[in-house]
């Protein structure tokens, strides 16, 4: 298999093309802007399968026969999609089984997209033919550089109650845990008389009287996210036998739980995804953050962006546009931060459809457009950054990040039903990404010998070696910092005996008797060599071991108790979080933390809402400087090195100016 890079030598620029919508002269017109605002890839057919199979068996391949010629005669190349997100009117009509059916038993009605069942067997028949159709007709095809894999997998449909998904859940439990006494030790089922004799006796977490039992409940998510990804590797498996030199993927979302994509990165060639952050947040740090997760998902590889809008979305209740250079600011923030391409839904705007008053590169107002010039703009520009292409961004900060651990936090019947996983995640990694310290995620159980600090944002899964794979980096000189709610259940949802966070004990120096969450808004706070810090959200009543205490509470009952506490483990130091500090001690915490380390950012002092970063290899180092302010800055740069801005050409040395809502990116010679 040959990489990504390899295929792709240069910035890819694109977008999602979708030429069945429109006459064939318009297909000769898009190929004209195209080249002229410098795409060079796009990707065809995502939803085109009532086109290509328009009766069952009856093929229609000559429209798409002539596009790809079309767009390789002028330069632009295909991530040819297999056509698999939406199925035909026909197939509903002809196979009802094919569709997913809903908590109460209704199946979803055609008319919109993704209403399959991901255990159809159906629907995983007719995509086996599709699949294997388009792959053989086109595997000699110059202009096919990458596989799409159908498109954002669960977006709309992620659970299904049919009786096929019901069969296939008690199929998985069976293969998960062998025999029933197992699932039934798993499951805690002797509460609530909840035993099972058989595996037939099991049900799917329909429509439940009160609370489902949480090992049942995140069985059923994993389970579902395992049924929807032996769709994406069985379409993966006959692309890969037909055309094996040809890289694979599908496209991820911001923010999106059900599906495990640590896992699902495993077999995809690159990470891809679609990002939509809403102008009214301003400075898009979480935008920033799912660029470095992603990146992160295949341990540092560049990734693609692989849909955003040019101006404004449709599907919001209020939907902002852009501001003039704010999507070619946007779009270098994803190159800074692992982009190795730049795409778009979609090129040319809908004249009909939920999604016509969805942006595009070629927007209704036509090719005069400031939008149109604004994408010719930055497609032109992005010819300039070939030697940025491969390269990595460096992080000796790590954020443990796991999917199963946010649907079990989520689940039903806690202490605190609000708790926010990613909002957790956020309020660290917003403190280190103000101070331009760079930040790569992993999982509790991955080797972190590459990171000096590591932050475990409610770690309250803590799965079989995660405890030993932490103790190692901590002891080893590693600074590991755990926050409230951690340490509480193993990956079933049972409680870790032995006192709350009991994996971690020995490693935090601490024990932990009992916790107090706060009411909604109310508010207390802590102390720190006399300073007084804001909390809420959550207490945990620790008592010292080992440990020492950083911070204490500062009022209510458990006065004077440990808050915040250190614990020196081997070479190393682990630091835990009892409560939800103000914002502005988590920053200093993590200043004390990364200045230990000798973490610092490059460039000491910008102004606020400045992005730096780099992207590094052996025969390159680029530095990416952006102003998401409107007013021009001057940025001090270090003085013994010598760097040429790639857009401008110019060289830079000892300060570089960058203009309002504008980037520098500066390679060193």
């Amino acid at each position: 298999m040959k990489s990504v890079s390899e295929v792709l030598p240069n910035m890819s620029y694109g977008g999602d093309y979708n030429p069945e919508q429109w006459s064939e002269d318009v297909w000769y017109e898009d190929a004209r802007l195209m080249k002229q605002a410098g795409v060079n890839l796009v990707s065809v057919g995502i939803f085109s399968w009532a086109m290509l199979e328009r009766e069952e068996g009856v093929f229609d391949f000559e429209w798409l026969d002539k596009i790809l010629d079309i767009l390789y005669d002028h330069g632009v190349n295909v991530c040819l999609a297999t056509a698999t997100a939406s199925t035909p009117a026909w197939m509903a009509k002809k196979y009802p089984n094919s569709l997913a059916v809903d908590k109460h038993l209704v199946p979803y009605s055609i008319g919109s997209r993704q209403h399959y069942s991901p255990n159809s067997k159906d629907y995983i028949r007719h995509i086996r033919i599709i699949v294997r159709k388009l792959a053989e007709r086109y595997k000699d095809h110059p202009g096919l550089k990458m596989w799409h894999i159908n498109n954002e997998y669960a977006c709309h449909v992620s659970e299904c109650y049919s009786e096929e998904s019901t069969v296939a859940f008690r199929d998985w439990l069976q293969k998960r845990y062998e025999t029933i006494d197992e699932l039934n030790d798993r499951w805690g089922t002797s509460f609530w008389s909840q035993r099972y004799n058989n595996w037939e006796e099991i049900e799917l977490p329909r429509n439940p009287a009160t609370f489902v039992n949480p090992g049942q409940k995140l069985d059923y998510k994993r389970f579902m996210d395992d049924a929807i990804f032996h769709l994406y590797k069985t379409e993966k498996a006959i692309v890969n036998e037909v055309t094996p030199d040809v890289p694979v993927f599908t496209n991820f979302m911001i923010d999106f739980k059900p599906l495990d994509y640590f896992k699902w990165a495993k077999e995809l060639d690159v990470v891809t995804w679609d990002s939509y952050p809403d102008p009214r947040d301003g400075v898009p740090y979480t935008h920033a953050m799912w660029h470095d997760l992603m990146r992160s998902l295949k341990q540092g590889q560049p990734f693609f962006l692989m849909e955003q809008v040019t101006g404004q979305v449709n599907w919001r209740d209020i939907n902002l546009l852009k501001k003039p250079n704010v999507m070619r600011l946007w779009s270098y923030s994803t190159v800074a931060r692992g982009g190795d391409g730049i795409m778009f839904f979609q090129w040319r705007q809908s004249r009909a459809g939920a999604e016509k008053f969805h942006g595009a590169m070629i927007p209704h107002s036509g090719e005069e457009s400031r939008i149109y010039q604004e994408v010719k703009q930055l497609g032109n520009e992005l010819k300039k950054l070939d030697s940025v292409i491969g390269t990595r961004v460096p992080a000796k900060v790590g954020i443990v990040f796991d999917w199963e651990n946010w649907w079990a936090i989520e689940l039903e019947g806690k202490p605190n039903n609000n708790l926010d996983y990613l909002q957790q995640v956020q309020s660290y990694y917003k403190e280190l990404y103000t101070r331009n310290i760079s930040v790569e995620f992993v999982q509790a159980g991955d080797d972190l010998s590459k990171f000096e600090v590591v932050i475990a944002p409610m770690l309250y899964m803590v799965k079989p070696g995660d405890r030993e794979n932490l103790e190692s980096f901590v002891s080893r000189g590693g600074t590991l910092l755990v926050s409230y709610f951690s340490g509480i259940v193993d990956e079933n949802d049972r409680i870790h005996l032995g006192g709350y966070a009991s994996p971690l004990k020995k490693l935090l120096g601490i024990s932990i008797e009992e916790f107090s969450p706060y009411a909604e808004g109310e508010k207390s706070y802590i102390l720190q060599n006399s300073e007084k810090i804001e909390c809420s959200v959550w207490t945990d009543i620790i008592h010292l071991e080992k440990a020492k205490a950083l911070a204490t509470f500062g009022k209510e009952w458990y006065k004077g108790m440990p808050a915040v506490t250190q614990n020196q483990f081997g070479q190393g130091k682990a630091i835990y979080v009892g409560t939800q500090p103000e914002p502005g001690y988590i920053g200093k915490l993590l200043e004390t933390v990364t200045a230990e380390k000798g973490i610092k950012p490059l460039i000491a002092q910008t102004p606020p809402n400045v992005e730096v970063l780099e992207r590094n290899s052996k025969e390159a180092k680029h530095v990416f400087i952006l102003n998401h302010n409107e007013n021009d800055i001057v940025v001090d740069m270090p003085t013994d090195k010598k760097y040429i801005n790639l857009l401008t050409n110019e060289e830079v040395q000892a300060s570089v100016q960058v203009k309002a809502v504008d980037v520098a990116i500066l390679k060193a010679l």
